[in-house]
């Protein structure tokens, strides 16, 4: 190869290594449907869909979910909330990361978790699912643990046996004046990942 050709060769190699850092995806974790709509374990939901809001951005159906395409500073989000139900997640999140080259290291799940406090934010770059069915199929369709994500808590005030009930049921009164501030929050978060990387986040929202 001549050198001319190198030259643009490798001009290309960098604008496309470049144009990889720029784009991300963020899923929020969910179940589709009205009965679902504004309850606990639809966290990730309530989180992507300010987010979408805050920068003004528009849903529209998608392969396996509902899709939104926003910029934050020159970087290039997809929005993603799966439409497959709770359990099938990992389905919708695999496919959404091959269709636009986004390695797993440049999206970030917003999911919901019982063994943290309410309103608490914990951010990771793997883990285990630690229960969580829609974590366990995104691990198994991924075959791996190595994907960031931000776990909400939603705490674990239910009696023996309940666990599903409060899971799937709705915020309570003293739990919904709160949750404006904390999906603010988390919507921070997703910009501070964006823009700053996940390390500089973690450090600044684990409190």
């Amino acid at each position: 190869m001549h050198i001319p050709g190198l030259i643009s060769f490798v001009q290309v190699s960098l604008i496309s290594l470049l144009s990889l850092f720029m784009k991300f995806l963020i899923v929020g974790l969910g179940n589709p449907g009205e009965e679902y709509a504004f309850t606990r374990h639809n966290i990730g939901f309530l989180i992507a869909d300010e987010l979408v809001k805050q920068f003004n951005g528009n849903w529209s159906p998608g392969r396996f979910g509902d899709i939104a395409e926003i910029g934050i500073r020159g970087k290039k989000l997809t929005v993603l909330k799966p439409n497959t139900y709770m359990n099938l997640s990992g389905k919708a999140m695999r496919y959404w990361m091959q269709q636009l080259a986004i390695p797993a290291t440049q999206t970030l799940t917003l999911v919901d978790d019982l063994a943290i406090d309410f309103g608490k934010v914990r951010i990771r770059p793997s883990g285990s699912a630690a229960g969580h069915n829609g974590l366990k199929n995104i691990e198994e369709c991924l075959s791996s643990q190595a994907y960031p994500r931000l776990r909400f808590g939603i705490g674990s005030n239910f009696s023996k046996g309940k666990q599903i009930d409060y899971v799937l049921g709705k915020w309570n009164k003293d739990e919904e004046p709160e949750l404006p501030f904390l999906i603010g929050h988390c919507v921070k978060a997703c910009e501070s990942f964006v823009l700053r990387g996940l390390t500089p986040t973690m450090n600044e929202f684990n409190k």
